[in-house]
């Protein structure tokens, strides 16, 4: 933002106007014509990463359809396909229907037991040490996070700054799919780690890409600076936009769940798997249509004017509200897949849950979220609550589920309270999920969401890789994993409380909110013109 009485010169590339303005006024070209005149003053205005054109209903539409086609990978793909993949590599013969009694007097079937086991136990070895086919898709899930860390350091600048976000996000979603197709032509427990470590690198990059284009709708609709009055109608946008796409990921994960158990039963279930890598590949690759329809951009700065004084990918460090978001987004991301992933398997494992209740299970888990999240939104309209205080209730959602499940962890659950909390927990995942991305954003000054955005991708998978890990390493302990996801949502709680963070406050540090109702224009001869009214937003 020019300061009174001096602009910043602004450099163009591939035959743009250069606009330069001295200390002594030089005068803009004669434009007479209106219409050329306010294009002019938004090629300037996206010099200083501040305006956004409103997005089409297309391109909301596709936004929408690339979160169902790649919410599965972390929520399905990984922590319940691959291990499945893995545990088949092993030799076993025909396992007989028979039912015999646990430890618990509930009637278990062999054929389940023999698939819990081929999970649990560790019949991978490597140097003297062994592995369980969950231990050995948390290892290859950490290594893809590992090589996606320098990649997310390097592309961040290129995100907000550079003319290249649709080829990165093109290219990490093909390498992604791509991984995906060939993962049962080698059945060997070694090519594993590939394919999991790539499709992990490529969906964190998209994420990213994702999750800055939802800044840039934001702020497209809203417009930029805000009047400290006008901040409702952005939480009022940022929640309808991330609501529903969180709604469409969990439409996609359950099409994934279901797919994945009807492959699940028949006779070679090492095929079947297979089948469902490919299908899960080419559905990414559909979400790719928002690629190509997601053409915002960034200022027509280009990189080498940025100065490179501190790396771009680190600004995030100077905005403390950003920071404790970042971390809350960690600490959420950990319960929720702790207490998905223990609690599957103690469903299976401890309490012989049956194959059409597992499905069941799944279903209720993927498909509630469609109803409930946005029945929330005018909830939340309602209350004037913001990110922050949505993220408190999913937590504490997070905090009744897991409570409650440690409190009951010697009884045995009944299939009407594995359901119920199934309900409810899928409601705290998807309001996580949700909210915590605006909050990252709402903490994401103009011009830097895509820093900001590849932190929030790194964060929220980091938390889901250790938390899957946490939950899996301790088969038949339920009390263990929901104890941790217990304590590590009271954390995320005490964070957003005593971390004093709030959307509005760091809206106002990232420079969104002014006292100002309008600003003067950058380009000379326009200061009356009104280039950031907002947007009222219809249905998209």
């Amino acid at each position: 933002m020019a300061e009174a009485g001096y602009t910043p010169d602004v450099y163009s590339s591939g035959g743009l106007h250069t606009v330069r303005e001295d200390e002594e006024g030089m005068a803009t070209p004669d434009v007479k014509d209106a219409d050329m005149k306010i294009e002019i003053a938004r090629e300037v205005y996206k010099a200083y990463g501040e305006f956004e054109e409103a997005p089409t209903k297309l391109e909301i539409f596709t936004w929408y359809l690339y979160a169902m086609c790649s919410y599965f990978i972390p929520a399905v793909l990984i922590p319940i396909v691959f291990p499945l993949f893995i545990s088949e590599i092993r030799s076993h013969g025909n396992i007989p229907n028979e039912s015999f009694k646990n430890s618990r007097g509930l009637t278990c079937y062999l054929r389940e037991m023999d698939l819990y086991h081929g999970l649990t136990n560790s019949t991978i070895h490597v140097n003297g040490s062994a592995f369980s086919p969950f231990e050995w898709t948390s290892i290859s899930w950490g290594v893809g996070l590992i090589i996606a860390f320098p990649i997310l350091g390097f592309i961040a600048k290129h995100l907000d700054h550079g003319q290249n976000q649709q080829l990165i996000a093109i290219t990490a979603t093909a390498i992604g799919a791509v991984f995906c197709l060939p993962s049962g032509v080698f059945k060997t427990k070694w090519i594993f780690p590939l394919y999991i470590a790539a499709i992990v690198a490529a969906y964190t990059v998209c994420t990213a890409f994702h999750t800055r284009h939802l800044g840039l709708m934001i702020r497209g609709f809203t417009g930029h600076p805000l009047r400290k009055s006008q901040f409702p109608h952005r939480r009022d946008v940022a929640s309808w936009l991330s609501l529903h796409a969180t709604s469409a990921g969990c439409l996609g994960a359950a099409i994934i769940s279901t797919f994945t158990y009807h492959m699940l039963y028949p006779s070679e279930k090492f095929i079947g798997l297979w089948i469902v890598s490919i299908f899960s590949g080419l559905k990414w690759l559909v979400g790719i249509f928002h690629v190509f329809l997601a053409n915002r951009p960034a200022a027509i700065t280009s990189l080498s004017f940025i100065s490179s004084g501190t790396p771009h990918v680190l600004s995030v460090f100077k905005y403390p509200h950003a920071i404790g978001s970042l971390f809350g987004v960690f600490l959420a991301s950990f319960s929720t897949m702790c207490i998905f992933a223990g609690a599957v398997l103690h469903a299976i494992g401890e309490l012989c849950l049956t194959p059409q209740h597992l499905l069941h299970l799944w279903l209720l888990y993927f498909l509630v979220p469609l109803l409930t999240l946005p029945l929330l939104q005018p909830l939340q309209k309602f209350l004037k609550a913001d990110a922050v205080k949505m993220q408190l209730l999913g937590l504490l959602l997070s905090v009744t589920t897991a409570g409650f499940g440690f409190y009951y962890r010697l009884m045995n659950w009944s299939r009407g309270h594995i359901m119920f909390f199934a309900a409810l927990q899928s409601t705290a995942a998807g309001l996580l999920h949700a909210f915590g991305r605006i909050l990252v954003l709402d903490c994401s000054p103009c011009g830097k969401e895509g820093a900001f955005s590849v932190w929030y991708s790194w964060m929220r998978e980091s938390g889901t890789c250790l938390g899957f890990a946490v939950a899996t390493a301790i088969p038949g302990m339920i009390g263990k994993s929901l104890g941790a996801a217990f304590v590590v949502a009271v954390v995320a709680i005490l964070v957003l409380i005593f971390g004093n963070i709030s959307s509005f406050g760091g809206a106002k540090a990232a420079g969104h909110l002014s006292e100002e109702s309008v600003r003067g224009s950058p380009v000379h001869g326009l200061d009356s013109i009104e280039m950031k009214k907002p947007i009222q937003l219809e249905t998209p």
